[in-house]
């Protein structure tokens, strides 16, 4: 057993940058991975909790109270792995380490020399029964899943029903019944299409015998109001059906004029030459526009059309069964035997022919339900949707129903109702007898695929599911997937997803414990857990719940009976529990006050006191942070703290795919900063707040080192730094300055800010400006301190990636259909304000003097103006031609500043996200105060100009005026992304300096 006091390896080192590579690299695997069995939000890599999992349960040899059983065993195990070991300490440290490092590959996580090697080491540290690892956030399983695989006993709960069914699945049923299990799977897959593919036959007609339809591409439609039109809309985004590399089709419209009634468009499939042959979008953030009259009809106008349709997923039909309204059909997509890809063509009448008999099945279903009354719920989920944006920070579920789709039911066409409920019924028959959960997860898998928020992807040829993004957004053109076929979306595809996700959980034999159960309540009795590792709540950013709540109005519809899938807090709840959630979630009210930042902090104050209650005297913990926001960390933070935790190590480890769609031209995390913390005794003492202080900037910058050496770079490291000066304030019973007055951690926070942002501008613009503040002599004015740490923060961490198949995790496209909200929207990069001004306030930088200078501030975040937005600000209306002209009429006029001087700038009013305030700055005027980063950027103007010989005068100038130009513009040059145009236009323009 290891003494208490004895030091485990993540207390004292830990291969950030090996373990990121496969962490990172992990996220690309999409195929026989166990994510692969259900989707759940924000899953943690089973790289990063392996090897994390392992460093915590091992003792450091260096440390004088290491066990020696221990250090003889791993000096007689780890040859085989990773080589001889050397006679020090030291070298056995090393040697773990790398073991530690490599496991985190998935290649070996099943390899029995890698597992017997660490099951071995881990006994050899605790001899009498194997350790307790508990997770009380369990989610999608991640944590416990590598604890079996280890020879731990785990301990798994979630208040989430959903997470629950799929934890009971992957954590006792799987290690129970093993690879037979995958094979009854996939036998359960082909036995459900050939029975309900063959009663459903009737209403998914193919072509012909040697064809088979695979999905329908449908379109919500609204009406032209404009004046003598009157047509119909398709809400079409995309009129593309195949873009691949070596294949292009799409749909072109003619426009029809019928000597009586309406205009209309009739569709083709085409082979397009160009791109530009393909029309443009027909409706683009809620705003539509008439393919007849070119008219545009307003969101607001758009949205009241869909609202009374329901949201306008089903096809509206006259009494002769000929379509009238409603959603579209566009396209039908096929295969044929012997043929390679997809065929396409345009709808006829009769494709509706299906559509009209799949209505008036399901009208009988629940007819038939009425009849037998309380036979079970009502077949059809009627359960509400959250109409309320849960938080700012979250988008959720609330697009659908600002559209008219206010159930659960409301999400699906009859076709795809009626496929769901046979399925339902289907695996109900077949989980009665069996006895298991996992193939429930069949419903909730093919419910992510067939629903009319599916989108087609027509550079991949295949649907994408409906939640690829924490959110249920609005499609306006959606797939159709025919659920009893063999292509992507089917159940038979799903199934054999399913099946490889258990084969490659074959390894883990031991059998986990599930609950469902609160955080704040956990059913374990005091000193249950060596460790205690979870990944706790996003704060605001998603709202697990209400997502969930899509897949638990099915599954609960296979297993009305299951005592995992309800609400153990509330019986009259018919979804998923919302109150006890730890989130912030403003549609919820708890004792008359809504859930927001308060809420989240005292809830997880009291699973942080639980966490410690639950541990043993000799146990570690480790909580995983990822979060996008200072108010997220400095919630969950405080609750740590304040639950009697210190925190003895912190490592970020890069666990997501840089690709992913939050990442783009932001500061989005890489890491998640995995904090090692012990409980704090009760006998702590009182810290000084000056000797905390005079420690944290030598903490700071020798961590900032370090990390830097293992590719963490900009807001990660950010972020990095708390968890190491969270090691001088947490140790601490409390903080006091000389006169007795407490520190509380936000004020310790801003002086960690502070010290990272002087450490920053220290490494990229020199020591003058990593001190001043208030003008203090020597250093480059503010706006340049201020771009300078806006790109040191937005500097991406460097992680090793594979090439990722999307199929169905995540989606490329570039514009959420119901806001608009583009990448392309608006030019520039950009940062969360609340990063911003944690940097800037303790700086002495002034945000509001900068807005509209430098930076635009919107709804919380800071874009940084690209430099062809300053032009005018420059140049004046005149531009930079007529700068040039001048300039080279006159050279020295290159040193003149006026020339630069921009025009007068009214204040700007910035409101930070959450602020009821807003601040109006006192008028910024700057006419005669143009600044070094002024001149660069007239400089790189000048240089896009081509107006060459301007810029060469403009550059004498400033070599004879000092160095600042040259540091600066070095600097920027060394900080801006690789693709941004003004990192190519600096360079160029650096070889043009003159060389002294």
């Amino acid at each position: 057993m290891i003494p208490r006091n004895c030091k485990r390896l993540a207390e004292v080192d830990f291969p950030i940058a090996l373990v990121s590579r496969h962490a990172a690299r992990e996220n690309s695997i999409r195929h026989g991975h166990p994510k692969s069995l259900h989707l759940w939000w924000a899953r943690r890599p089973l790289a990063s909790s392996r090897s994390i999992l392992l460093a915590l349960l091992l003792p450091d040899p260096c440390d004088r109270l290491c066990p020696t059983d221990f250090k003889e065993q791993a000096r007689v195990l780890l040859p085989s792995i990773v080589g001889s070991v050397g006679p020090e300490d030291r070298d056995l440290q090393a040697k773990l380490l790398k073991f530690i490092g490599e496991f985190a590959n998935w290649e070996v996580s099943a390899n029995s020399t890698w597992l017997s090697v660490a099951r071995r080491l881990i006994t050899s540290v605790y001899p009498e029964e194997p350790p307790v690892v508990v997770d009380p956030f369990a989610g999608g399983g991640s944590i416990p899943l590598e604890a079996l695989r280890l020879g731990c006993e785990a301990f798994a709960s979630d208040i989430n029903p959903v997470a629950c069914i799929i934890l009971k699945a992957m954590l006792d049923e799987i290690p129970r019944h093993g690879a037979e299990l995958s094979e009854e799977l996939r036998r359960i897959g082909l036995h459900l299409k050939s029975e309900l593919g063959g009663e459903l036959a009737e209403y998914y007609p193919s072509d012909s015998d040697d064809t088979q339809t695979i999905a329908y591409l449908w379109a919500r439609t609204v009406k032209c109001e404009a004046p003598n039109c009157g047509a119909e809309i398709p809400l079409v985004r995309s009129f593309w059906l195949c873009r691949t590399k070596n294949r292009k089709q799409a749909l072109r419209y003619e426009v029809l004029r019928p000597s009586k009634g309406l205009p209309f468009v009739r569709f083709e499939v085409f082979e397009p030459a160009a791109d530009s042959e393909v029309p443009p979008a027909a409706v683009v953030g809620a705003k539509a526009t008439c393919l007849c009259c070119k008219a545009v009809l307003a969101p607001l106008r758009v949205r009241a059309q869909l609202v009374a349709q329901k949201g306008g997923a089903e096809t509206l039909f006259d009494e002769a069964g000929k379509r009238m309204g409603g959603a579209l059909l566009l396209a039908i997509v096929s295969i044929k035997a012997g043929h390679d890809g997809r065929r396409y063509r345009v709808a006829q009448q009769n494709d509706y022919l299906p559509i009209t008999r799949a209505q008036q099945r399901v009208r009988k279903i629940v007819e038939q339900w009425k009849e037998g009354q309380n036979n079970g719920p009502f077949p059809i989920p009627n359960e509400p949707i959250n109409a309320i944006r849960p938080s700012p920070n979250a988008r959720g579920l609330s697009a659908v129903t600002r559209y008219g789709i206010q159930t659960f039911g409301d999400l699906f066409s009859a076709r795809q109702k009626l496929s769901l409920l046979e399925l339902a019924r289907a695996l109900k028959k077949q989980l009665e007898a069996s006895k298991l959960c996992l193939p429930v997860l069949l419903e909730g898998r093919l419910v992510d695929f067939l629903v009319s928020v599916a989108r087609w992807k027509a550079g991949a040829e295949c649907p994408v599911q409906a939640l690829a993004r924490q959110a249920l957004p609005m499609v306006w053109d959606f797939t159709e997937v025919n659920p009893w076929t063999e292509a992507t979306g089917s159940l038979v595809g799903q199934a054999a997803r399913m099946a490889d996700s258990i084969e490659s959980c074959s390894s883990v034999t031991a059998v986990g414990q599930v609950e469902i159960a609160d955080a704040a309540e956990s059913p374990l009795p005091s000193q249950t857990a060596a460790v205690w590792f979870t990944d706790p709540p996003y704060y605001d950013a998603i709202p697990y719940a209400d997502l969930s709540d899509f897949f638990f109005v099915w599954l609960h519809r296979v297993l009305p009976h299951n005592p995992l899938l309800r609400d153990p807090f509330d019986s009259n709840n018919v979804l998923t529990p919302k109150l006890r959630e730890c989130v912030w979630n403003q549609a919820y009210q708890v004792s008359g006050r809504p859930k927001d930042g308060k809420f989240f902090e005292l809830t997880i104050q009291k699973c942080f006191e639980e966490g410690r209650r639950v541990l043993r005297e000799d146990g570690i913990s480790s909580v995983v942070f990822a979060h996008q926001t200072t108010e997220g960390w400095e919630a969950l933070l405080g609750g740590l703290i304040r639950a009697g935790w210190t925190v003895t190590g912190s490592w970020p480890i890069a666990t997501e795919m840089a690709t992913r769609v939050r990442a783009r031209d932001t500061a989005s995390l890489a890491t998640s900063v995995h904090l090692i913390c012990r409980p704090r005794p009760t006998d702590a003492p009182i810290g000084d707040w000056a000797e905390v202080l005079r420690e944290l900037p030598n903490r700071v910058g020798d961590w900032m080192e370090r990390l830097q050496g293992e590719g963490i770079r900009g807001a990660d490291l950010v972020f990095a730094c708390i968890g190491p000066a969270l090691e001088i304030f947490s140790r601490y019973s409390r903080v006091e300055e000389a006169d007795g007055r407490e520190v509380d951690l936000a004020e310790y926070l801003e002086k960690v800010w502070e010290v990272v942002g002087r450490a920053a501008l220290g490494q990229v613009l020199g020591t003058a400006e990593a001190q001043a503040r208030n003008g203090r002599a020597g250093a480059l004015e503010e706006d340049a301190r201020l771009t300078a740490l806006f790109l040191w923060t937005l500097r991406s961490t460097a992680v090793e990636m594979e090439a990722i198949d999307t199929e169905d995790e995540e989606t490329d496209d570039d514009e959420d259909e119901d806001t608009g909200n583009s990448k392309k929207a608006a030019k520039g990069l950009s940062l969360q304000f609340d990063i911003v001004r944690r940097f800037a306030q303790p700086l002495g930088i002034h945000l509001d003097e900068w807005k509209a200078r430098i930076i635009d501030v919107d709804k919380g975040i800071v874009r940084l103006l690209p430099v062809t937005e300053r032009a005018t600000q420059l140049f004046g209306e005149a531009g930079a031609d007529a700068m040039a002209a001048a300039i080279e009429n006159d050279p020295r006029k290159a040193a003149q500043l006026e020339l630069f001087a921009a025009p007068e700038v009214d204040a700007p009013k910035i409101k930070a996200r959450g602020r009821k305030k807003t601040a109006t700055a006192a008028p910024t005027t700057y006419i005669g105060q143009v600044t070094t980063l002024d001149r660069v950027h007239a400089a790189i103007l000048l240089q896009r100009q081509g107006r060459t010989n301007a810029l060469r005068s403009l550059l004498a100038a400033e070599a004879e005026r000092g160095p600042d130009f040259s540091r600066l513009a070095n600097a920027l040059s060394a900080l801006y992304p690789q693709a941004i145009e003004e990192r190519r236009l600096l360079d160029a323009m650096l070889l043009a300096m003159p060389r002294r």
